[in-house]
């Protein structure tokens, strides 16, 4: 236990050095959060255009700030797998899965900062725009945050494991734009309809927004919030065992 503790510290403190780290986790999520306010007082009302309502924009943006966790995850393990550092941890008695949750623990922590001063920063321009914004339902929502969190890391390890840090950064930009477009960040899927409704309901890209909106809204409804939450959190165990067996099986193949 020691080992993974040691290891996620490390991997924590390998973050914190890294300037790019703070500008994407973190301030560009909030940046964004406040141009799309802007964009949004600047909507008439007449036009019923609710998206970019700090209710339903925080929701959006909380997941869009978790596909750059992913981007780092996967930039982490690429350029630890690049260099001997990890060679020389194979032959320790750390196993995969303890690899995996030393990777995960730092992620969810950067998660739960970037969760915490998203909220801070609606809650700003909540009153700033006399908008309406529960606290109990940012609280709420961090109940589907940390699932979504770790989907997206499991994600980047993957990434991190398949890819060199050259190609692993290229590789999670597309599923940065894969998860905006059809995880219904900028726009309403819903209210699209057609063929870019289905293909979004087959991603849990779609789900973990959907579900975050519905905690904030406390809108606990079967399909808003129970479905989507539920599909959240069996993606993110799927692809968690599924980052453990690809890098069990990647550590294998570097050591022999």
């Amino acid at each position: 236990m020691n080992r993974i503790v040691n290891f996620a510290k490390r991997n924590l403190l390998e973050m914190s050095r890294d300037v790019l780290s703070y500008i994407f986790c973190i301030i560009f999520p909030i940046v964004m959060l406040i141009i799309m306010s802007v964009v949004n007082s600047s909507i008439p009302k007449e036009a019923g255009m609710t998206l970019f309502r700090i209710d339903n924009l925080l929701g959006g943006i909380l997941i869009f700030g978790l596909t750059f966790v992913m981007l780092f995850t996967a930039i982490g393990v690429a350029k630890d797998r690049s260099g001997s550092f990890l060679i020389r941890l194979f032959a320790s008695p750390m196993r995969s899965e303890d690899f995996a949750i030393g990777y995960i623990l730092p992620m969810m922590a950067v998660a739960l900062i970037q969760a915490l001063i998203a909220f801070a920063a609606s809650m700003a321009i909540a009153r700033i725009t006399n908008a309406q914004l529960n606290p109990v339902g940012l609280l709420i929502s961090t109940i589907v945050l940390f699932p979504a969190a770790l989907m997206f890391t499991a994600i980047g390890m993957i990434v991190g494991t398949l890819f060199n840090e050259k190609a692993a950064p290229g590789i999670c930009s597309i599923f940065i734009s894969l998860g905006s477009f059809v995880g219904g960040i900028w726009f309403d899927v819903d209210g699209v309809g057609g063929v870019m409704q289905k293909i979004s309901r087959c991603t849990p890209f779609y789900y973990a927004t959907k579900a975050v909106r519905a905690s904030i809204d406390l809108d606990f409804g079967k399909e808003n919030y129970l479905i989507p939450v539920i599909i959240v959190v069996v993606s993110a165990v799927i692809l968690t065992v599924i980052s453990c067996l690809v890098f069990r099986r990647k550590m294998r193949a570097d050591l022999a």
